[in-house]
């Protein structure tokens, strides 16, 4: 680093990071390509390992760079992201932004309605109910795990459908006719455990994103109950809102 920075009070790492997260965010360092290795970064700007290695700490905990064991740390692309201001599918809203989204289907099977399913699609516990398991990958990177509990009347005609490549909202309202009415979605943050960390090829203990949204039809039903797994680190959820303001007081 120059002599100006070393006498900056801000922390040497702190400037590091701050210089290596500048040149990802004006392209110098572009999306997928690899960072100078820690020895060459050490060189650069005249700093410790130990200095290096907590600023790469940081900008990963951002998520703007990620490493992969035995090859180097990498800058991350872009999130892809979802706008939830309307009831759309993941693929229906991201391939409108110009993303490839291929789904592996990992499981389509009927099995007993227990607790949160029961009770949010309004069935007896132990009722059958189809439940379809699904990776979700975004430009060949899987994104999500979706798991999706529906009424077992539509098992046949999910099993003729091409679950590969479509929305799930979308055979429900072109090949069943189902219209969709409205969603109620909850969201937090869990750290993936050996299951989701395997499915989404995240590491174990990463954080993960989990909605729970409950679709309903036109006639206010639920229909459609899934539990949606993101990674931390690919993926976000946007909401506008707008403040609508009463009279002044």
């Amino acid at each position: 680093m120059t002599d100006p920075m070393h006498f900056n009070p801000v922390p040497l790492f702190a400037q590091l990071k701050t210089q290596l997260r500048e040149r990802i965010l004006d392209g110098t360092y572009a999306p997928s390509s690899r960072l100078p290795s820690e020895h060459q970064l050490c060189a650069l700007h005249g700093v410790s390992r130990i200095t290096v290695r907590q600023a790469l700490g940081d900008l990963q905990k951002e998520g703007l760079i990620f490493k992969v064991p035995g090859k180097g740390t990498f800058v991350s692309r872009p999130k892809a992201f979802q706008n939830v201001s309307t009831l759309q599918g993941l693929g229906e809203a991201v391939q409108a932004l110009g993303h490839e989204v291929i789904n592996q289907v990992r499981s389509l099977r009927l099995i007993d309605a227990q607790g949160a399913v029961a009770e949010r699609l309004k069935l007896k516990p132990g009722a059958a109910v189809l439940q379809v398991k699904r990776v979700r990958l975004i430009d060949r990177v899987p994104v999500s795990l979706e798991i999706t509990y529906l009424p077992a009347s539509l098992a046949e005609l999910m099993g003729r459908a091409d679950l590969a490549s479509r929305d799930i909202f979308l055979i429900l309202e072109n090949d069943a006719g189902i219209a969709l009415g409205h969603a109620d979605l909850a969201v937090d943050a869990i750290l993936a455990d050996p299951e989701l960390a395997s499915a989404l090829g995240a590491e174990e203990g990463s954080p993960v994103m989990r909605i729970e949204r409950l679709t309903h039809d036109a006639e206010g039903q639920p229909l459609d109950y899934e539990h949606l797994y993101y990674r931390g680190d690919a993926f976000q959820y946007r909401l506008r809102i707008d403040r609508h303001k009463g009279p002044a007081q």
